[in-house]
């Protein structure tokens, strides 16, 4: 098996590589492709040095599997040709919303990937929600979803995350600075607002939410609100979830199911501050799922809990892998 990585420059193109390699994907060839003023350059990975090679839709057809992590119109440009001789797997947001295009997270949906030559990857928001969600929703049937998601400067790439380091640097030393990545400076704040503003006053960041998981789960009846904030962390994303369910539910009922689903680990003891946090969920591949208790607004029929993903990894890398790893 042959797998080519398009944008393997960025963040999420070296940990899909990552990703690949600690899955045991049997390829006996993985190169990385970028653009010409990349090529030839060497990147160094846990696993030896890689070569960066010039990306062409000819070169692509030599691969059984072509990961793109490349920007949206990029992909609608050449994905479509890469689909006609190869399989993609897409981590921009180019086909997410097109119907014929199955977007999945393999924990909830991987059937939908069979037998597609294109295949979205969600937004990161929308994956590590969507593994915490399904299997309640299974269960006891979600009505309503309320999420206040805190994300990571890593979600809006490695020039972010380079900015909030020179600008707490630069706050500390008691230093004037000037955002480039983010509109407001970084450190020490935090920014409740992510991607453009649109019509109904939530964010594209926010609707994205609501669009991928409604069409993730197959259930448009799901009512979900979303409000998106960046906070000063490198990586990993927190999402604060209420539910009203159709059924009873209650905090060991729900992590019971929990602790059984694919993807999540539990960690819910808060008298010893043993919590889902972006330090002890970054680099993992599981979502952690803690401070489960029941809704007081809700009552029987409704759940608080608190989701920390790695929005690089399940959010991004490892969701395209684990989509490939499906229909081997």
């Amino acid at each position: 098996m042959k797998i080519a990585i398009v944008g393997a420059t960025g963040a999420v193109g070296q940990e899909m590589f990552l990703c690949l390699k600690k899955k045991n994907i049997p390829a006996n060839k993985i190169e990385f492709f970028a653009s010409s003023r990349s090529t030839g350059k060497i990147l160094k990975t846990d696993f030896g040095e890689m070569e960066i090679k010039e990306f062409s839709v000819e070169k692509m057809a030599e691969f059984d599997f072509v990961l793109m992590a490349v920007s949206g119109d990029f992909s609608k440009k050449f994905s479509p040709q890469i689909a006609e001789k190869s399989i993609v797997i897409d981590n921009s947001s180019a086909w997410r919303y097109e119907k014929e295009i199955p977007l999945v997270v393999p924990e909830v949906n991987f059937h939908k990937a069979k037998n597609a030559k294109l295949i979205a990857n969600p937004n990161c928001t929308t994956a590590i929600l969507a593994v915490a969600l399904w299997p309640l929703h299974c269960e006891f049937k979600i009505k309503k979803c309320i999420v206040s998601t805190y994300q990571a400067a890593s979600g809006a790439g490695q020039p972010a995350m380079d900015e909030l380091k020179t600008a707490t640097e630069k706050y500390l030393q008691n230093e004037s600075f000037v955002p480039e990545n983010f509109a407001k400076n970084i450190a020490f704040n935090l920014i409740p607002r992510i991607d453009k503003m649109i019509n109904n006053g939530y964010s594209k960041e926010e609707m994205k939410v609501v669009w991928e998981t409604r069409k993730i789960f197959d259930d448009e009846s799901l009512k979900i609100s979303c409000t998106a904030v960046r906070i000063p962390t490198f990586r990993a994303h927190a999402e604060s979830i209420s539910i009203e369910t159709e059924k009873e539910i209650s905090p060991d009922a729900a992590r019971n199911i929990l602790q059984n689903a694919p993807g999540i680990e539990i960690v819910d003891n808060p008298e010893n501050f043993e919590l889902p946090m972006p330090l002890t969920a970054t680099k993992k591949f599981n979502c952690e799922v803690g401070r489960i208790r029941q809704n007081l607004v809700f009552g029987k029929n409704g759940l608080d809990f608190f989701v920390c993903g790695d929005q690089l990894l399940k959010g991004a890398a490892l969701n395209a892998v684990q989509i490939l790893k499906s229909l081997l």
